[in-house]
């Protein structure tokens, strides 16, 4: 503690600490989604059916998928700092040789690699806010760095058509697996735990823990080896409240997966859209999702603020987003270009609002248990990512993209259906920890 300064007016480190999550989330979504603004070229390159483009499109998710759970542990057990840096740069190194593939097994191969080494980057994501942040901030600081994802992609996805346009899809995934390895050096430099942190002073120390922060006892290699044990992963699958939410994840990520890979390829081969003109449109839904995010976010931290209830703070605007996802759906009934892409606008802005439902595992998940109840609902939310893809091209092979829509508005449903009936109150899961004899939920 000898590294913390003054102790009158709190500092704000907490926020200069998140401004580098949101850059790690940018540059993380560039590389998942990269695939989708390629997809058609390298298709068309590769000669691959759409079933084929489908399951490239998933790849990145079967161990993105997996992982999640290891991944978890990961993150409890070992600090962000090192942890993130490593992730960046391995991930990044996949992306850039993507570029020099030339067939399918290849490009599977290395989507999988991606997918592997992105695994434990939302858990550390959560592991930092719930480090870094209050309870009454927490939602409100997830909207903001997941609001990186949408900001990034929005603004970027021109950016993504124009890089291949003069370089073609090689170059596309050479370009941003660049920009990652070299903000992985940046993340190493500058991120500090709080109590490592030489900026930090004890008013905001306190502010942070009185307010529900967990930074005690959570740096690198202090971790109980509980954390990896059967036990405990069996406790965070035995809770139905926490079932509701995973199930939820998983219509959330839905909507967001047709997103990160079909859209560009819907817009450009099943509505005919000109491939440059296809990019400025895909960021539409983007800035869309972005605005619904930042609004639930915000307006859920305002209600617990102003002594609301815990449950339908949190709950209602994501109940509200998923079942504003379904308006997906209306762009099956219309052939002009602006209606078609209002429906997807207002669907993604419903899925915004929803992804904020990671604050539930901040509030949801055993003290001791955060990095794990995360893996597992990253791992549970992301199944998504492997089903949807490969779904659509199946469903979409005769060149008919209805049912593949009707598929994803179907999820939106059972998603807010999930959270009315089997999401109950929101309090913390209790469960025993072993290492200390006390209920950690407590």
């Amino acid at each position: 503690m000898e590294q913390v300064i003054g102790k009158d007016k709190k500092t704000r480190v907490r926020y200069s600490m998140l401004a580098l999550v949101f850059i790690n989330v940018v540059i993380n979504y560039l590389d998942r989604s990269n695939i989708s603004v390629a997809g058609t070229a390298l298709s068309k390159d590769m000669n691959l059916s759409s079933e084929q483009l489908g399951f490239i499109f998933s790849a990145f998710g079967w161990t993105y998928a997996l992982l999640q759970i290891p991944g978890g542990l990961i993150a409890d057990r070992f600090g962000p700092r090192i942890l993130y840096a490593f992730c960046l740069i391995t991930w990044s190194l996949a992306t850039v040789c993507q570029g020099f593939v030339r067939g399918f097994a290849g490009l599977f191969s290395l989507r999988l690699a991606t997918g592997a080494f992105e695994a434990p980057s939302y858990p550390i994501n959560n592991r930092i806010v719930t480090s870094w942040f209050p309870e009454h901030e927490r939602a409100s600081s997830i909207a903001l760095y997941v609001s990186g994802q949408f900001i990034g992609l929005a603004f970027l996805t021109p950016v993504l058509t124009y890089i291949q346009s003069q370089f073609g899809w090689q170059g596309l995934f050479v370009c941003t697996g660049i920009v990652g390895l070299i903000w992985g050096i940046v993340w190493y430099l500058f991120y500090r735990d709080p109590l490592d942190h030489p900026k930090v002073n004890e008013a905001e120390l306190t502010y942070i823990e009185e307010g529900g922060g967990l930074f005690r006892g959570r740096q690198a290699g202090t971790n109980k080896a509980s954390v990896w044990s059967w036990v405990n992963v069996k406790q965070v699958f035995s809770s139905r409240t926490l079932w509701g939410v995973y199930i939820g994840q998983f219509a959330v990520n839905s909507m967001l997966w047709f997103f990160l890979t079909w859209f560009p390829t819907y817009l450009v081969k099943y509505r005919g859209l000109d491939f440059i003109k296809s990019g400025y449109l895909a960021s539409v839904p983007f800035l869309a999702a972005c605005a619904g995010l930042l609004l639930s976010g915000f307006v859920s931290d305002r209600l617990v603020k102003q002594g609301k209830s815990v449950t339908m703070a949190r709950k209602a605007p994501i109940i509200i987003g998923l079942l504003l996802s379904i308006s997906i759906v209306g762009a099956n009934y219309t052939n002009d270009t602006a209606l078609i892409i209002a429906f997807m606008a207002l669907a993604f802005f419903g899925s915004g609002m929803a992804l904020i439902s990671w604050v539930f595992v901040s509030i949801l998940s055993p003290k001791h248990l955060i990095g794990l109840t995360g893996g597992v609902f990253n791992f549970m939310g992301n199944l998504a990512s492997i089903v949807v893809p490969i779904v659509i091209g199946y469903l979409a092979k005769d060149g008919d993209f209805k049912p593949a829509l009707v598929f994803v508005g179907a999820l939106g449903l059972i998603g807010a259906c999930s959270y009315i009936f089997l999401v109950g109150k929101i309090e913390r899961v209790v469960t025993h920890d072993p290492q200390e004899g006390v209920f950690a939920g407590e």
